[in-house]
């Protein structure tokens, strides 16, 4: 692999909004529910998480106020291991998100309460980027962190410039949230611009036509289409050197997740994992990503790369909240043997 970094050794930064969760308990529908459970969350803080769990340095930035909400989450994340030393504090209120379990006959529904929330509200200037990415080697953002506000956009573009300046790496998760874009901009307008950054990207078939107008052959396989997404997608963004995407496709019937990635224009896809009892889907997507960075920061194979990557997809969804709280054991594990409800003692 190359991704040069220097002689440091890697270190992510991830920003974006810090939310909270409120899960509707025991499966209920929102109209039943009489309790809610709280997991803290947001798309760049779950990567963060699950890379310090993985033993790499993460730094989380973000802007939160000053209560006791937000500072519980804060202790969460450094319990974890994630370095929280550059967040800003400021703003009225942490952003929230309500979600309503699905199974396999019915989706999960997601309902956003982040309207002025203390992200929302932050401006250029609010973050001293050079002395943040001074002892990074790659910044990681997503498309939620640009959705949120017009002004949160504006700083996403500040810190990449940054970014870009110092030459660090960029990584890019797509994450279209179709909900999210409220300002008066449609997301074509305001997502190239910054994409363009971008050396590392993880994206889908959705998200790639929405900001791109990118169409892909809806009647062939999902790793034809991938292919076609990634030709496509390099016209648009001249720095890419990898990107990942995952898919759920059905087979008889079974739900079945499968990782791929293009790099150095050739193509990797790991095994298909069957799902066959998903506790929690929410953040498999920031899982895969955290996995997929881990992989090409440390400098795997590709092929290893994509399996690490799609195995912290699947085992997120055994694991409730947001969160991957797993360890690179954990997860070569599942490589190694598959899924097991084999009792480890």
């Amino acid at each position: 692999m190359q991704l040069p970094y220097g002689d440091k050794a890697p270190r992510v930064t991830g920003f974006g909004e810090f939310l909270l969760r409120l899960h509707s308990s025991s499966g209920t529908r929102f109209q039943q529910a009489t309790n809610y459970i709280p997991y803290y969350a947001g798309a760049e803080a779950n990567v963060c998480v699950l890379l310090a769990k993985l033993g790499m340095q993460a730094d989380y930035v973000s802007r939160i106020p000053e209560n006791e909400l937000a500072k519980t989450g804060v202790q969460q994340l450094r319990a974890h291991g994630v370095n929280t030393e550059h967040l800003t504090w400021g703003g009225e209120r942490l952003g929230l998100y309500f979600t309503e379990a699905g199974n396999q006959i019915r989706p999960t529904t997601v309902i956003y309460d982040r309207h002025a929330s203390s992200f929302a509200t932050t401006a250029p200037g609010d973050f001293n980027w050079q002395h943040i990415l001074q002892q990074s080697t790659c910044f990681h953002w997503s498309g939620v962190a640009a959705a949120v506000s017009e002004s949160a956009a504006a700083v996403c573009r500040e810190a990449l410039e940054t970014a870009a300046s110092k030459g660090l790496r960029v990584s890019s998760d797509f994450n279209y949230r179709s909900r999210l874009w409220q300002y008066g901009k449609h997301p074509a307008e305001v997502m190239p611009d910054l994409l363009r950054f971008s050396h590392i990207a993880v994206a889908d078939l959705d998200a790639a036509n929405t900001y791109y107008g990118i169409t892909t052959d809806s009647n062939a396989s999902f790793e034809t289409q991938f292919q076609q997404c990634f030709e496509a997608l390099k016209e648009h963004m001249p720095r890419l050197e990898a990107l990942g995407m995952t898919f759920r496709h059905q087979h008889q019937n079974q739900l079945y997740y499968t990782g791929a990635l293009a790099y150095n224009n050739a193509f990797y896809f790991s095994r298909s994992y069957h799902l066959h009892n998903i506790t929690d889907q929410i953040g498999t997507g920031d899982a895969f990503t955290a996995g997929l960075l881990y992989g090409l920061l440390q400098k795997l194979p590709p092929q290893q790369v994509v399996d690490f990557a799609t195995a912290c997809g699947v085992i997120k969804q055994s694991i409730p909240g947001d969160w991957a709280l797993v360890n690179r054991e954990e997860v070569a594990l599942l490589m190694q043997q598959g899924p097991s409800g084999r009792i480890s003692r």
